[in-house]
């Protein structure tokens, strides 16, 4: 679960960044709508990270349980 961090701060800046957002258009601030849009966007790509680092850590682990496999049926 090497992702799983990316995915939690991934979580946290998307809900922050959409608090910053709304804050934004409560009080026609459009920096702030505009920092909360970047905000949330953010935490979609640590997200996206996360999910791909444990899609990576899957298939290594796919990978040395085949090769832990040829090994004993090699021998």
């Amino acid at each position: 679960m090497a992702g799983a961090k990316d995915d939690i701060k991934g979580k946290a800046n998307e809900a922050i960044g959409a608090a910053k957002q709304k804050i934004g258009e409560l009080t026609d601030n459009e920096k702030m709508q505009a920092e909360g849009a970047g905000q949330q966007v953010q935490g979609k790509a640590q997200q996206a990270v996360g999910e791909a680092k444990d899609a990576l850590d899957d298939a290594k682990s796919a990978a040395g349980d085949a090769i832990d496999e040829a090994k004993r049926r090699a021998s």
